[in-house]
């Protein structure tokens, strides 16, 4: 007996299952977190090289303006953080894993700004949806401010807010414009402090 016919109607059942029932990559279960690190072209770039990361998304979050524009943000009139979204896959990094990342990407001592950049809207922050959030938050920054090398813990940790995306021509700013970013960071100093701050384990 062929099994010609078998197999087509096997092949006709795969493909109903699919169009049904994404495939299991794209419906794994993600979770989202909320970081203020100064200029979000550096946060966005630096959170996407974590493993389990799944995208980053920059925007504003903790004021009052709503769809505020990056002019509102900057002249410190919104109340907005520069901030980023990140969506993490928990099966490959945990929200307390990611939390101790994020610490050595910021300098956490100061909090009227961060390197270059001064004023309100580049303060660092940790937003935090729900206790379970908070409470990794808390520990996670009590291990942070032990590990310093200089000045003390000042960043906040605040709940979670409306988040607003940035303008197109800000994402994927490092990409899109590597040799511009590059030597915005540099003279901005990100790396010299966060080496400072943190010693060798920085970045």
């Amino acid at each position: 007996m062929s099994l010609a016919p078998f197999r087509k109607l096997a092949a006709l059942l795969v493909l109903a299952l699919t169009l049904v029932w994404p495939p299991l990559a794209s419906a794994a279960k993600t979770e989202t977190a909320v970081f203020s690190g100064g200029c979000f072209w550096c946060m966005e770039s630096d959170m996407k090289a974590i493993p389990g990361v799944v995208s980053v998304d920059s925007g504003y979050t903790g004021g009052t303006v709503k769809n505020p524009t990056y002019q509102d943000v900057t002249s410190e009139k919104s109340g907005h953080y520069e901030s980023v979204k990140v969506t993490f896959d928990p099966a490959k990094i945990t929200y307390r894993q990611l939390l101790d990342r994020y610490w050595k990407l910021v300098d956490p001592t100061d909090d009227s700004g961060q390197f270059c950049d001064r004023g309100p809207s580049y303060r660092p922050a940790v937003w935090v949806n729900g206790p379970a959030q908070k409470k990794a938050a808390e520990e996670s920054r009590a291990a942070a401010a032990r590990n310093l090398k200089t000045g003390r813990m000042l960043t906040q940790i605040l709940p979670v807010q409306t988040f607003y995306p940035a303008e197109e021509y800000h994402r994927d700013f490092a990409k899109r414009h590597a040799l511009q970013y590059e030597m915005y960071r540099t003279g901005c100093g990100r790396d010299a402090r966060l080496a400072e701050v943190w010693g060798k384990s920085a970045g």
